[in-house]
């Protein structure tokens, strides 16, 4: 079993040095992620300037550029062998409902499974988060079901773990994406020359969170496990779009 590791926290990132020290023990692993946080990057890729890729002491590569680019580079030049996974996280704060489509940690997963690479993004439910351990046995898991129970077509999952002890989870449950409230405004400041500058808003609330969304799950301790694909299309408007539009 070969596996890619990325994320968006960055190469320095305790969740990926946690992760990367789990999932050594039942598989070979490579590790290639961003020289410093992107999180929200989405799935940018960089097209304006090349990229360099480096290698840390501790074996781990890093990327002056996204976690888009992260996995792109590294399926595409940099590992000689396609991995069998690969799996981004473990991300510091969660990546639930809406927050999926600014996540630097799906986008990488999401790169892999455009890759045709079944993936999995792996995130904590708080920021500064204590128990990363949780999220990587969660991980060892997955992976150890995965090789006993081959999964096709290649699947990409958004999984979200409690901030508690692993022991203390209520089990996994597969999920669908809940909804967040519109974000808090924007916080505008003044620069001591001057200028105006803002601040993104906090996250909005969960808007849509009741039973059966990753937000429901992991406030009941419960790991939430979600199958997300990249297909925007709104299917069930096509006829009605069709009409409106005479065609």
């Amino acid at each position: 079993m070969r596996i890619l590791i990325s994320n968006d926290d960055g190469y320095l990132s305790t969740g990926i040095t946690v992760l990367a020290e789990h999932l050594a023990k039942i598989a070979d692993i490579i590790v290639v992620a961003p020289e410093r946080n992107r999180s929200g990057a989405s799935n940018s890729l960089t097209l304006d300037r090349p990229l360099s890729v480096k290698e840390a002491k501790n074996g781990f590569f890093y990327v002056n550029g996204t976690p888009t680019d992260c996995v792109h580079i590294a399926l595409t030049g940099l590992m000689e062998e396609m991995p069998d996974l690969v799996i981004s996280g473990i991300n510091d704060g969660a990546n639930m409902g809406d927050d999926t489509i600014y996540s630097g940690t799906v986008a990488a997963a999401m790169e892999g499974y455009l890759l045709s690479i079944p993936s999995i993004a792996l995130s904590m439910s708080q920021h500064d988060a204590t128990h990363f351990e949780t999220a990587a046995k969660i991980a060892v898991e997955l992976v150890q079901h995965y090789v006993s129970n081959h999964y096709e077509p290649p699947v990409l999952l958004n999984v979200n773990v409690p901030d508690i002890p692993y022991d203390q989870l209520k089990g996994k449950v597969v999920t669908r994406l809940g909804k967040r409230h519109k974000a808090e405004p924007v916080i505008q400041l003044k620069t001591p020359r001057g200028e105006q500058v803002y601040w993104v808003g906090a996250a909005g609330q969960p808007h849509d969170g009741g039973e059966g969304t990753d937000f429901y799950a992991v406030a009941n301790g419960q790991v939430s496990i979600t199958p997300i694909h990249a297909d925007l299309t709104k299917h069930e408007q096509l006829p009605a779009l069709k009409s409106w539009l005479k065609l």
